[in-house]
């Protein structure tokens, strides 16, 4: 297959492809996307699942030319000139994007050049998909070695994850693994994969580090989010950096998790069951409750579930939240706080700064220089 000039070349440059949130067409199949891609990607597929299944018995058997032969046959006439329409209509939309395929090799080639012959030069990346991953997860463990890192510490309710919306230099782990990092902390919808875990943070720090070397906040986490896991190095680098610690009062607290699990949650849920909405969340809070049963106790986790029925009931009659405040301080109490003293106990932190939040983004912005 010959080689055609571009009006841009094919690229290696990977970094500026995540600075720039560059679009790309990745035209690798569907199953091959589903386990992992990149945030600025559309999968826009050279072959379906079963042609690829199909091209790759024929490769094994036969060789990589008898494959060639067998995906042409495969994908001709209207499924592959729908294809190319999907490709060019993409790249007339994004003109400063380019192609991938698993590895830049033979449907990348291939792709280009239909896209080629139908009158549309579009570039690829060379090396492609696994070139772009490896560049992530190197990119990863050399910025979390370089770069300094302050914990934003603090119990449960404090409100550390809105601290970080308002810090500069923040990473936000939970809203990347769509997990709040507690029994309750499940959101509707899927966490995402780890691998596009792993990517949008490797993202996330390669555009928060551009030409700045101070540290980088981000929330004090376990290793473990939902389903998913830190990458190593970050999580051995969270657990020895210095931290700044959140102190609020028990009455904030049970509003900041009130506001969370109840007030903002609800609507969630009433958007996506519809009249089954008020029923579909009381079950998520029992539920999440259920979980740590065995920690709280036979008795405690009766007196704490009675509590949060006692709630619901009174919430779905009158509208009201009142009673949720109840459950929630039992929960603090008897679950979240010596939870918390436990861990402190057991890993001593440099704290760098102690405070309420409005404090601790006072002394934030007294020394960002982020900015």
């Amino acid at each position: 297959m010959t080689a055609r000039q571009h009006p841009r070349p094919d690229t290696i440059d990977y970094k500026q492809i995540f600075l720039r949130d560059t679009p790309l067409i990745d035209v690798r199949a569907p199953a091959e996307y589903a386990k992992g891609a990149f945030p600025t990607a559309v999968n826009l597929p050279l072959m379906d699942d079963a042609e690829r299944k199909a091209v790759g018995i024929t490769y094994k058997e036969a060789g990589q030319q008898a494959a060639i032969e067998s995906g042409h046959a495969l994908v001709r006439g209207k499924a592959k000139a729908a294809r190319v329409e999907a490709w060019r209509k993409h790249a007339d939309q994004h003109p400063e994007g380019y192609l991938y395929c698993m590895r830049g090799g033979l449907r990348s080639r291939i792709s280009q050049q239909w896209m080629d012959e139908a009158g549309t030069a579009y570039p690829l990346v060379k090396g492609g998909y696994k070139a772009l991953r490896r560049y992530l997860i190197e990119a990863t463990e050399q910025l979390v070695k370089a770069q300094a890192f302050i914990v934003v510490a603090g119990r449960t309710g404090v409100g550390k994850t809105l601290l970080l919306k308002h810090m500069n230099k923040s990473v936000d782990l939970e809203g990347m693994a769509n997990h709040r990092g507690s029994s309750f902390g499940r959101r509707l919808g899927d966490q995402p994969t780890q691998i596009n875990f792993e990517n949008q943070l490797a993202i996330r720090l390669l555009k928060i580090t551009d030409g700045y070397v101070g540290p980088i906040f981000i929330e004090d986490e376990s290793r473990r989010i939902g389903c998913l896991e830190l990458p190593q190095a970050l999580a051995v680098k969270m657990a020895s950096s210095p931290a700044v610690m959140i102190d609020e009062p028990m009455e904030s607290r049970i509003e900041a998790i009130l506001q969370d699990y109840v007030t903002d949650l609800l609507p969630t849920y009433q958007k996506a069951f519809r009249e089954d909405g008020f029923r579909a969340f009381g079950e998520f809070l029992l539920e999440a409750l259920h979980r740590i049963r065995k920690r709280l106790g036979g008795e405690r986790y009766d007196q704490i579930e009675a509590l949060m029925r006692a709630a619901l009931q009174h919430q779905e009659k009158t509208g009201g939240e009142s009673l949720h405040r109840d459950w929630i301080l039992a929960l603090l109490k008897n679950y979240y706080d010596p939870m918390y003293d436990y861990q402190l106990a057991n890993h001593s932190r440099n704290i760098v700064f102690r405070g309420s939040r409005a404090e601790v983004l006072a002394w934030h912005r007294e020394h960002d220089t982020g900015a």
